[in-house]
Formats: structure tokens, C-alpha cells, sequence
């Protein structure tokens, strides 16, 4: 590896302590990565969670958000030909270049991201809410399982796709078993955030699995004002949650074709995402109340795990 000059230590560093301040699920993997994978991983965290941040911002107008995604996005691509002191970006593009990262998947990760500044993104219809509720005349459903499988995997497979890249791999079927692994985490993360999605307008439950299950978006905008869940709820969560169950075994089938030195380090992230999946199956009922999560004791014994891991793969590399 190239010596790193102090600027460009310094942009890895400020990555590593935003990952380390958001990053949560993420940051245990990182941990028990080798230092210049670990690294890289954190400047491409650091720079989903600005993208993320731009998006979420509710301080500002849609209008607004729209500009300053723009605005930040050409700056990053601006960036590419040198001359930026942003930090992420330095350590972006660095990362880019250590580990062949396509730039076209930074591009999809951008858009995965700014589909949620579209006022009618594709697949993506508006149901008008009657009687409105929440303080929101409508919400934004996706039209069908195959809408949703698609903004998955822009916002999710992704990242599977530039991780794979970052931890090693010479097998070609890793790269669709990343896509699969990246679905099953978002909709993992769909079902945990059930609550917090409805209250910002948007239904991630896709419409034609609610018309399946007799389910309306009023009845879910319900839930979340202590409307008791019923059999058809639950059903219609167990459809998605299956799915995901499904989709991890690709999960556990991708660890042993990357580099050994990262292998850890995907088994802690497949581990505590599908434990995440477990308790939301165990008890869907909570998903309407409260964020599911994983308690930091059974993520810290995971870590463990992947620490002793990584120090075999390490003393036989």
C-alpha cells in the first residue's frame, strides 16, 4: 500500500469516527476487518450516511433537499479530478481507486438514495388517506413486490456489490448472492421501521401484498395510533419476513467465497441482521410500537465470535 499522506490519514480518521457515531449494525463488522479494509469501509459508510442525511433532513423543504443533494453530488463528482478538502470525499476516492470500485455503482448508490426526494418515483404510487391521519392527507406506497424489490436494491444491493469489492472475492457468484444479501437486510430494515417510515408518509409494505392480505394503508396508519394489530397484519408482516428468512441463506452461502481476512466480518453482519429478523418475527406486534433492535450484548457476543475469527484467518493467511 501507497503511504498515506496526513491529509488523507486525517479524512480516513473523520470516516472511522462517523461510522463509529452512526453506523451501529455496520460497526461491529468494521471492527473485525483488516485496518485498510476497515478503513475503506468507513469512508464508504461515511459517505452513504451524508447522502442519507441530505435525503432525511426534514429541517428542510423536499425542494430544498433536492438542491442540496445536487449540490453535493456534483461537488462529489467534481471531486474525482482532484482539488477537494472534503474529507469523505478524499477518502471516497481514494477507496475507489485502492479497491477498482466502479463509479457507476457510487452513481446507483446516489440514486437509490434520491429516490426518497421524488415526489413520484417509479413503481411508487400516492394513496390518499381518508380520513387523512397522522397530520398526512397521503402516503407513498410501492405498487407491487417488484417495485420494491427494486428500490432494494438500489439502496441496499448495492452496497452489497461495493463491500464485496472492498472484502475480496474471485467467484463470480458472489455478486448476485451480495444483491440477494442486500435485499434481505432492507427488508429486514423495512419491517423494523414500519412506525418511523408511515410517520414520515411512506408505506414500504407493497400494495398488492396489502390487497392480498385485505390490509389497507389507512388501517396501517391506524396501527401506529394503538389500533390493535389483527391475524391479517400479522400474516401480511410473515410474508415479507419469510422472504427475508429465505433470502439469508445467500448470506451465509457469499461468506466463503470472499477473502478469508473478511469473512468475519460479513458472518457478524449476516448474524446480527438476520438475529434483528428473528426478534421482529418472534414478536411483529412491537414493530408498530416501538424500533426492534438487536440488545448490544448479543451483538457484542457476535463481535466476539468474529474477533476470534479474524485472528485464525489472520495467523493462516
Amino acid at each position: 500500500m501507497t503511504p498515506r499522506t496526513a491529509q488523507l490519514q486525517a479524512a480516513y480518521d473523520e470516516c472511522r469516527a462517523i461510522a463509529k457515531r452512526e453506523a451501529k449494525n455496520f460497526y461491529y463488522a468494521f471492527r473485525v476487518l483488516p485496518e485498510h479494509k476497515s478503513d475503506a469501509m468507513c469512508a464508504m459508510y461515511a459517505f452513504m450516511r451524508k447522502a442519507d442525511d441530505l435525503a432525511d433532513d426534514e429541517s428542510l423543504s423536499l425542494d430544498a433537499r433536492r438542491d442540496a443533494m445536487v449540490a453535493w453530488t456534483g461537488a462529489w463528482r467534481a471531486s474525482r479530478a482532484g482539488g477537494s478538502d472534503d474529507p469523505v470525499f478524499l477518502a471516497v476516492n481514494d477507496t475507489q481507486q485502492q479497491f477498482k470500485i466502479p463509479a457507476d455503482l457510487l452513481e446507483q448508490l446516489v440514486a437509490g438514495t434520491t429516490l426518497d426526494l421524488d415526489p413520484r418515483p417509479a413503481g411508487v404510487r400516492v394513496h390518499i388517506l381518508e380520513p387523512a391521519q397522522a397530520g398526512l392527507p397521503s402516503v407513498q406506497v410501492y405498487e407491487n413486490f417488484a417495485a420494491l424489490q427494486h428500490y432494494c436494491y438500489l439502496v441496499a444491493s448495492v452496497v452489497g456489490l461495493v463491500c464485496i469489492r472492498i472484502f475480496g472475492y474471485t467467484d463470480r457468484r458472489a455478486e448476485q448472492l451480495a444483491v440477494d444479501t442486500g435485499i434481505a437486510f432492507q427488508l429486514t430494515n423495512i419491517l423494523r421501521d414500519i412506525r418511523e417510515d408511515a410517520e414520515r408518509g411512506r408505506i414500504y409494505l407493497p400494495a398488492d401484498l396489502l390487497r392480498e392480505h385485505s390490509v389497507t394503508p389507512e388501517h396501517v396508519m391506524g396501527l401506529l395510533a394503538n389500533l390493535q394489530p389483527t391475524a391479517a397484519d400479522f400474516a401480511l408482516l410473515n410474508g415479507l419476513e419469510k422472504h427475508a428468512q429465505t433470502l439469508y441463506r445467500s448470506g451465509y452461502a457469499l461468506i466463503p467465497l470472499l477473502a478469508p481476512d473478511a469473512q468475519p466480518a460479513m458472518r457478524v453482519l449476516v448474524r446480527i441482521y438476520h438475529r434483528l429478523l428473528d426478534r421482529i418475527a418472534r414478536n411483529p406486534a412491537a414493530v408498530f410500537a416501538t424500533r426492534v433492535s438487536v440488545p448490544t450484548s448479543e451483538k457484542l457476543a457476535i463481535l466476539a465470535g468474529g474477533v476470534v475469527g479474524s485472528l485464525k484467518a489472520r495467523v493462516l493467511s
